[in-house]
Protein backbone atom coordinates (compact mmCIF):
# COMPACT_ATOMS: atom_id res chain seq x y z
CA UNK A 1 0.00 0.00 0.00
CA UNK A 2 2.83 2.41 0.92
CA UNK A 3 4.51 1.73 -2.44
CA UNK A 4 1.27 2.56 -4.25
CA UNK A 5 1.02 5.86 -2.36
CA UNK A 6 4.60 6.76 -3.35
CA UNK A 7 3.94 5.92 -7.01
CA UNK A 8 0.76 7.97 -6.97
CA UNK A 9 2.62 10.91 -5.36
CA UNK A 10 5.38 10.83 -7.99
CA UNK A 11 2.81 10.69 -10.81
CA UNK A 12 1.07 13.80 -9.42
CA UNK A 13 4.40 15.67 -9.14
CA UNK A 14 5.40 14.69 -12.70
CA UNK A 15 2.03 15.79 -14.05
CA UNK A 16 2.26 19.12 -12.21
CA UNK A 17 5.75 19.78 -13.57
CA UNK A 18 4.58 18.99 -17.10
CA UNK A 19 1.63 21.39 -16.83
CA UNK A 20 3.78 24.18 -15.34
CA UNK A 21 6.40 23.73 -18.05
CA UNK A 22 3.85 23.98 -20.86
CA UNK A 23 1.74 26.77 -19.38
CA UNK A 24 4.41 29.11 -18.15
CA UNK A 25 7.14 28.49 -20.74
CA UNK A 26 6.33 29.73 -24.23
CA UNK A 27 8.20 27.35 -26.53
CA UNK A 28 10.15 28.75 -29.45
CA UNK A 29 8.54 28.28 -32.82
CA UNK A 30 9.73 28.28 -36.40
CA UNK A 31 8.17 31.49 -37.65
CA UNK A 32 8.90 35.14 -38.30
CA UNK A 33 7.39 37.66 -35.88
CA UNK A 34 8.45 41.30 -35.81
CA UNK A 35 9.17 43.00 -32.49
CA UNK A 36 10.59 46.50 -31.89
CA UNK A 37 14.24 46.72 -32.92
CA UNK A 38 16.88 46.73 -30.19
CA UNK A 39 19.54 49.19 -31.45
CA UNK A 40 22.12 47.76 -29.06
CA UNK A 41 22.06 44.36 -30.79
CA UNK A 42 23.88 43.95 -34.10
CA UNK A 43 24.60 41.29 -36.69
CA UNK A 44 28.37 40.90 -36.97
CA UNK A 45 27.87 38.86 -40.13
CA UNK A 46 25.00 38.51 -42.59
CA UNK A 47 25.88 37.10 -45.98
CA UNK A 48 24.27 35.37 -48.94
CA UNK A 49 26.64 34.02 -51.57
CA UNK A 50 26.05 32.32 -54.92
CA UNK A 51 28.86 30.52 -56.72
CA UNK A 52 29.18 28.25 -59.73
CA UNK A 53 30.86 24.87 -59.55
CA UNK A 54 33.12 24.56 -62.55
CA UNK A 55 32.33 20.98 -63.62
CA UNK A 56 29.25 20.06 -65.61
CA UNK A 57 27.43 16.74 -65.37
CA UNK A 58 25.21 15.65 -68.27
CA UNK A 59 24.94 19.22 -69.60
CA UNK A 60 23.92 20.52 -66.17
CA UNK A 61 25.81 22.68 -63.70
CA UNK A 62 25.55 23.26 -59.96
CA UNK A 63 24.98 26.53 -58.12
CA UNK A 64 26.24 26.62 -54.54
CA UNK A 65 23.96 28.79 -52.36
CA UNK A 66 25.41 29.69 -48.97
CA UNK A 67 23.63 31.73 -46.28
CA UNK A 68 25.46 32.67 -43.06
CA UNK A 69 24.70 35.04 -40.19
CA UNK A 70 26.01 35.75 -36.72
CA UNK A 71 24.46 37.91 -34.01
CA UNK A 72 26.70 39.63 -31.47
CA UNK A 73 25.03 37.65 -28.65
CA UNK A 74 22.84 34.55 -28.21
CA UNK A 75 19.15 35.16 -28.90
CA UNK A 76 16.05 33.46 -27.55
CA UNK A 77 15.33 32.55 -31.18
CA UNK A 78 17.52 32.91 -34.27
CA UNK A 79 15.92 32.59 -37.69
CA UNK A 80 17.07 32.95 -41.28
CA UNK A 81 15.06 32.51 -44.46
CA UNK A 82 16.33 32.83 -48.02
CA UNK A 83 14.75 32.93 -51.48
CA UNK A 84 16.51 32.11 -54.76
CA UNK A 85 15.10 33.34 -58.08
CA UNK A 86 16.20 32.39 -61.60
CA UNK A 87 15.21 34.61 -64.54
CA UNK A 88 12.46 36.16 -62.42
CA UNK A 89 10.87 33.03 -60.92
CA UNK A 90 11.35 31.42 -57.51
CA UNK A 91 13.67 28.46 -57.84
CA UNK A 92 14.19 27.32 -54.23
CA UNK A 93 14.00 28.36 -50.59
CA UNK A 94 16.01 27.78 -47.43
CA UNK A 95 15.16 28.30 -43.76
CA UNK A 96 16.77 27.54 -40.44
CA UNK A 97 16.03 28.39 -36.84
CA UNK A 98 17.64 27.73 -33.48
CA UNK A 99 16.67 28.32 -29.85
CA UNK A 100 19.27 30.18 -27.80
CA UNK A 101 21.25 30.59 -30.99
CA UNK A 102 23.77 33.06 -32.30
CA UNK A 103 25.17 31.75 -35.60
CA UNK A 104 23.29 30.08 -38.44
CA UNK A 105 24.75 28.45 -41.55
CA UNK A 106 22.73 27.07 -44.46
CA UNK A 107 23.92 25.66 -47.76
CA UNK A 108 22.12 24.16 -50.71
CA UNK A 109 23.37 22.96 -54.08
CA UNK A 110 21.02 23.60 -57.00
CA UNK A 111 21.37 21.75 -60.30
CA UNK A 112 20.49 23.83 -63.35
CA UNK A 113 21.00 24.18 -67.08
CA UNK A 114 20.96 26.99 -69.65
CA UNK A 115 22.01 30.60 -69.13
CA UNK A 116 20.32 32.29 -66.19
CA UNK A 117 20.31 35.30 -63.91
CA UNK A 118 20.22 34.08 -60.31
CA UNK A 119 19.07 36.47 -57.56
CA UNK A 120 19.00 35.56 -53.88
CA UNK A 121 17.72 37.55 -50.91
CA UNK A 122 17.82 36.51 -47.24
CA UNK A 123 16.24 37.85 -44.06
CA UNK A 124 18.15 37.31 -40.82
CA UNK A 125 16.41 37.83 -37.48
CA UNK A 126 17.11 37.43 -33.80
CA UNK A 127 14.35 37.49 -31.18
CA UNK A 128 15.57 38.68 -27.76
CA UNK A 129 13.76 38.31 -24.44
CA UNK A 130 14.39 40.32 -21.30
CA UNK A 131 11.70 39.19 -18.86
CA UNK A 132 8.46 40.41 -20.49
CA UNK A 133 10.22 42.77 -22.89
CA UNK A 134 10.65 41.23 -26.36
CA UNK A 135 12.88 42.92 -28.94
CA UNK A 136 14.43 41.89 -32.22
CA UNK A 137 17.36 42.48 -34.50
CA UNK A 138 17.18 42.09 -38.27
CA UNK A 139 19.24 42.40 -41.42
CA UNK A 140 18.95 41.44 -45.08
CA UNK A 141 21.62 40.13 -47.43
CA UNK A 142 21.65 39.08 -51.04
CA UNK A 143 23.64 38.16 -54.11
CA UNK A 144 23.22 37.90 -57.86
CA UNK A 145 25.07 35.75 -60.35
CA UNK A 146 24.96 35.54 -64.13
CA UNK A 147 25.68 32.03 -65.44
CA UNK A 148 26.45 31.59 -69.12
CA UNK A 149 25.81 28.06 -70.36
CA UNK A 150 26.27 28.11 -74.11
CA UNK A 151 27.49 25.44 -76.57
CA UNK A 152 29.66 28.12 -78.18
CA UNK A 153 31.75 29.00 -75.12
CA UNK A 154 33.01 27.51 -71.84
CA UNK A 155 30.71 27.53 -68.81
CA UNK A 156 31.26 30.77 -66.91
CA UNK A 157 29.74 33.10 -64.33
CA UNK A 158 30.09 36.73 -63.27
CA UNK A 159 28.50 39.34 -61.05
CA UNK A 160 29.83 42.38 -62.88
CA UNK A 161 30.57 42.11 -66.62
CA UNK A 162 34.19 42.74 -67.59
CA UNK A 163 34.18 41.97 -71.30
CA UNK A 164 31.98 42.90 -74.26
CA UNK A 165 30.66 39.34 -74.34
CA UNK A 166 29.70 39.42 -70.67
CA UNK A 167 28.03 42.81 -71.08
CA UNK A 168 25.98 41.41 -73.94
CA UNK A 169 24.92 38.42 -71.85
CA UNK A 170 24.07 40.71 -68.93
CA UNK A 171 21.78 42.76 -71.16
CA UNK A 172 20.15 39.62 -72.59
CA UNK A 173 19.43 38.02 -69.21
CA UNK A 174 18.31 41.32 -67.66
CA UNK A 175 15.92 41.84 -70.56
CA UNK A 176 14.55 38.29 -70.26
CA UNK A 177 13.87 38.77 -66.54
CA UNK A 178 12.51 42.30 -66.94
CA UNK A 179 10.16 41.28 -69.75
CA UNK A 180 8.66 38.49 -67.63
CA UNK A 181 8.17 40.75 -64.61
CA UNK A 182 6.71 43.62 -66.65
CA UNK A 183 4.27 41.26 -68.36
CA UNK A 184 3.07 39.60 -65.14
CA UNK A 185 2.93 42.95 -63.31
CA UNK A 186 0.72 44.46 -66.03
CA UNK A 187 -1.46 41.36 -65.96
CA UNK A 188 -1.88 41.69 -62.18
CA UNK A 189 -2.40 45.46 -62.37
CA UNK A 190 -5.21 44.99 -64.89
CA UNK A 191 -6.71 42.15 -62.87
CA UNK A 192 -6.74 44.10 -59.59
CA UNK A 193 -7.31 47.55 -61.20
CA UNK A 194 -4.13 48.97 -59.66
CA UNK A 195 -2.98 52.52 -60.33
CA UNK A 196 0.80 52.21 -60.06
CA UNK A 197 1.31 55.98 -59.83
CA UNK A 198 -0.32 55.82 -56.37
CA UNK A 199 2.51 53.63 -55.05
CA UNK A 200 6.23 53.51 -54.52
CA UNK A 201 7.28 50.26 -56.11
CA UNK A 202 10.28 47.96 -56.07
CA UNK A 203 10.96 44.26 -56.54
CA UNK A 204 11.87 42.22 -53.47
CA UNK A 205 15.66 41.90 -54.16
CA UNK A 206 15.87 45.71 -54.37
CA UNK A 207 14.71 45.98 -50.74
CA UNK A 208 18.30 45.33 -49.58
CA UNK A 209 19.11 48.96 -50.42
CA UNK A 210 17.14 49.92 -47.29
CA UNK A 211 19.08 47.71 -44.89
CA UNK A 212 20.54 50.71 -43.08
CA UNK A 213 18.93 53.73 -44.71
CA UNK A 214 15.36 55.07 -44.44
CA UNK A 215 12.77 54.77 -47.15
CA UNK A 216 11.69 58.09 -48.62
CA UNK A 217 9.66 60.22 -46.19
CA UNK A 218 10.11 57.65 -43.39
CA UNK A 219 12.45 57.55 -40.42
CA UNK A 220 14.90 54.67 -40.06
CA UNK A 221 12.78 53.25 -37.23
CA UNK A 222 9.65 53.35 -39.40
CA UNK A 223 11.55 51.75 -42.29
CA UNK A 224 12.79 48.93 -40.05
CA UNK A 225 9.26 48.31 -38.81
CA UNK A 226 7.87 48.27 -42.36
CA UNK A 227 10.57 45.81 -43.50
CA UNK A 228 10.09 43.57 -40.45
CA UNK A 229 6.32 43.48 -40.89
CA UNK A 230 6.75 42.82 -44.61
CA UNK A 231 8.97 39.78 -44.00
CA UNK A 232 6.57 38.51 -41.33
CA UNK A 233 3.80 38.62 -43.93
CA UNK A 234 5.96 37.15 -46.69
CA UNK A 235 6.93 34.21 -44.50
CA UNK A 236 3.34 33.35 -43.58
CA UNK A 237 1.67 34.05 -46.94
CA UNK A 238 4.39 33.45 -49.54
CA UNK A 239 7.33 31.44 -48.19
CA UNK A 240 5.15 28.76 -46.53
CA UNK A 241 2.69 28.68 -49.41
CA UNK A 242 0.41 30.89 -51.48
CA UNK A 243 -3.33 30.81 -50.90
CA UNK A 244 -5.26 30.92 -54.17
CA UNK A 245 -8.73 32.33 -54.81
CA UNK A 246 -10.28 28.85 -54.66
CA UNK A 247 -8.95 28.42 -51.10
CA UNK A 248 -6.18 25.94 -51.91
CA UNK A 249 -2.59 26.60 -50.87
CA UNK A 250 0.19 25.99 -53.40
CA UNK A 251 3.97 26.04 -53.24
CA UNK A 252 5.57 29.40 -54.10
CA UNK A 253 8.14 27.62 -56.29
CA UNK A 254 7.78 28.88 -59.86
CA UNK A 255 6.05 32.11 -58.80
CA UNK A 256 7.41 35.46 -59.93
CA UNK A 257 9.61 37.77 -57.88
CA UNK A 258 7.25 39.65 -55.54
CA UNK A 259 6.58 43.25 -56.48
CA UNK A 260 6.25 45.50 -53.42
CA UNK A 261 3.80 48.40 -53.83
CA UNK A 262 3.83 50.89 -50.94
CA UNK A 263 0.98 53.39 -50.88
CA UNK A 264 2.34 56.94 -50.97
CA UNK A 265 0.38 57.83 -47.84
CA UNK A 266 2.04 54.84 -46.10
CA UNK A 267 -1.27 53.38 -44.94
CA UNK A 268 -0.64 49.95 -46.47
CA UNK A 269 1.48 47.97 -48.89
CA UNK A 270 0.73 45.33 -51.48
CA UNK A 271 2.73 42.29 -52.50
CA UNK A 272 2.04 41.24 -56.09
CA UNK A 273 3.15 37.94 -57.57
CA UNK A 274 1.97 35.30 -60.04
CA UNK A 275 1.80 31.60 -59.19
CA UNK A 276 3.56 29.01 -61.30
CA UNK A 277 0.26 28.22 -63.04
CA UNK A 278 -0.38 31.87 -63.92
CA UNK A 279 -2.80 33.15 -61.25
CA UNK A 280 -2.21 36.77 -60.14
CA UNK A 281 -1.93 37.08 -56.36
CA UNK A 282 -2.30 40.19 -54.20
CA UNK A 283 -1.37 40.29 -50.53
CA UNK A 284 -2.39 43.36 -48.48
CA UNK A 285 -0.63 44.53 -45.33
CA UNK A 286 -1.62 47.54 -43.24
CA UNK A 287 1.18 49.84 -42.08
CA UNK A 288 0.78 51.13 -38.55
CA UNK A 289 3.56 53.29 -37.17
CA UNK A 290 3.69 54.29 -33.48
CA UNK A 291 2.91 57.94 -32.94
Amino acid sequence: MRLMRYLFFFMIVALALYVISNVFHRPARESIMFFPIDPAVQFTQAKTELSLQSKKNDDRYIIDWLVTSNLDRPAYLRQDISLLFANGRLLATQSKWKENGQMLIQEKKIEQKDSRLFQAISYHQGELHNNNDIRSSQKMSGDRLYVIDSPFMPLQSFRTPRSPSEKEWEQTLNKTTKSLLEYTTKKASDHFSLQKDQYYHLYLPELIAYNEQPFMDLTLEQTERMIGNLWEGLYKNYFLGIKKRNGTTVSPIGSTIPLILISKDYRYLLVITETADGEPIRLIQLLQFPQ
